[in-house]
This record gives structure tokens, sequence and C-alpha cells, in this order.
């Protein structure tokens, strides 16, 4: 098979129709793609009519008769049940020979590509959760046969937020603490922002504006400005004033430390779930 793009007519099939897989759905459709060559396989009737209904895309109930034709395969289905799917799919993947992007946590590309009857092209994908309202951010990873077609890869997902291209599959696990699990590391922080504004008398409504737009706004600025988190830090740190007197609390009480120990666990358990999988 050609290593170039596909055609816009050239069908894409999602097996499993579920909160990621929808939001890509929409980002494709939101940025011209046609709904018609989009094809998915979901088994339970409800959200497979959801889907037909929300998006106008075919649905279908097996995800055989949904890659049938297609050369690129978004397998979103859970990492418990990606095994028994590939299996299903093997002969199809031998005889189409497509781009295979999985969104499955702790699935190796060895594993999807052994499943899927090996000589695969496969990419696994670890998008986030901010991915259903279009602004994730996801890891890529290629095996060999996927390089060449890594762009289609990253096409695809970009319609959810921007892509980070992984060499190291090993790195992936990293990826997962970082990027997978962090928006909760984030709405942790704002939960205890929150509370410490009411413990000072803030009614919960301010308190929760307070924190909600203070992280939108440093987010912001982090992500539009060439400066570094630290020189954004030190610049609304004034010496003697009240930020200092939180950093100094914060760097007491071993912030960068509890980090950095919560990431490597995250980190080694994704290793362990790996594992687990073999």
């Amino acid at each position: 098979m050609s290593d170039a793009t596909p055609p816009s007519s050239a069908p894409i099939a999602f097996v499993g129709g579920g909160n990621m897989a929808r939001s890509l759905i929409g980002g494709l459709i939101a940025r011209g793609a046609d709904p018609a060559r989009i094809r998915v396989a979901e088994p339970v009737p409800a959200l497979r009519d959801a889907l037909a209904r929300d998006f106008g895309v075919p649905v279908f109930e097996r995800g055989e008769d949904a890659v049938e034709g297609a050369q690129v395969w978004l397998l979103a289905v859970k990492p418990q049940v990606m095994r028994e799917v590939c299996g299903s799919l093997a002969t199809q993947a031998r005889a189409q020979a497509p781009l295979a992007i999985s969104i499955a946590a702790g699935i190796t590309a060895g594993q999807l590509d052994r499943w899927l009857g090996g000589g695969a092209a496969v990419v696994r994908a670890m998008p986030n959760t901010p991915a259903l309202l279009g602004a994730g951010i996801t890891g890529l990873y290629a095996n060999d046969a996927a390089r060449p077609r890594f762009d289609q890869a990253a096409e695809l997902l970009s319609a959810v937020g921007p892509t980070v291209r992984i060499d190291d599959e090993a790195q992936m696990d990293a990826v997962t603490a970082v990027s997978g699990s962090g928006p909760a590391y984030v709405f942790l922080l704002a939960e205890a922002m929150q509370q410490a504004g009411e413990a000072q008398g803030l009614d919960s409504d301010a308190a929760r504006a307070l924190v909600v737009q203070t992280l939108l706004g440093a987010a912001t600025m982090l992500r539009d400005s060439e400066e570094s988190a630290a020189t954004l830090r030190a610049r609304v740190t004034s010496p003697g004033g009240t930020t200092q007197a939180a950093m100094e609390t914060f760097e007491a009480g071993g912030l960068r430390e509890l980090v950095a120990r919560a990431i490597a666990a995250a980190t080694e358990r994704g290793r362990q779930l790996s594992a687990a999988n073999e």
C-alpha cells in the first residue's frame, strides 16, 4: 500500500463509539470531514443511535463491518477488550494493511501488532480528557511500519488539540502520567484552592470563579508566552509580598518533590498495566 495520505473520500473507521471517539468525530466534522466517510462500530444500541443522530455518520454493530474498505482504523475500545477486538479484525488487517491508531492506555504497539496478525502499522495515541472540548493534547508513538504514515495519525488526532511525537515507546508511560492523568492534578489543585479560599471567608461561588479564571488565565499565559514557567512565576513573585509568602510555604512543604513522586508513581503504574496485558 502507498504511504501517501489517503484521499479525502477514503473512509475512516472508528471501532468503539465512546466519549473520546465522539470528540474526535465531532472535531473531524467541524474541520470539514464528510460524515459519510466516518464509519463507526459501537455495540451499544443507544450509543450507536446517538452517533448516527448527532453526527450523521454510518454506524455498525460489528467492527468487521465498520473497517471494511477503511485505510485508517481508530481503535477506541477499553484496554481489557482490545485483544479480543483486534483478534476479530486480524484477517481484515492483513488484507487491508490499514494504519491502526489505538487510544487504549497500557496497550503496547507490539501487542497490537501481534493481535492484528503481524506486520501492522500501529500508532499508540494518548489523548487526555480536555479533548472532549477540543482542548486536549495527544502523545503519539508510531512503530516502524507506521512511521511513514505518522502524519496521517497526527492530522486525525489534531482534531481535538495539538500532538506531540514520541520516538521511544517507553516514554508513553510518562506521557500518560503527565498529560493523560494531568487534568486530575489540576482539578485537585483547583479543589484545594477553592476550599482554602472559602476557609478565608470567600463564599463558594466567588472562590470557584476566582480559581477557575486564575487557572485558565495562567494556562493561557504559559501557552502564549515564550517565557518559561519559572520566569513567569518569578515575575509574579515580588520580594516580601503575598505571593512570596505562599511560594515559601509550597517549597517548605516539598511541593516539587511531591509532584515528582506522584508522576513517577503514575508512570510506574502505566508500566505495570502494560505488563499485565501480556
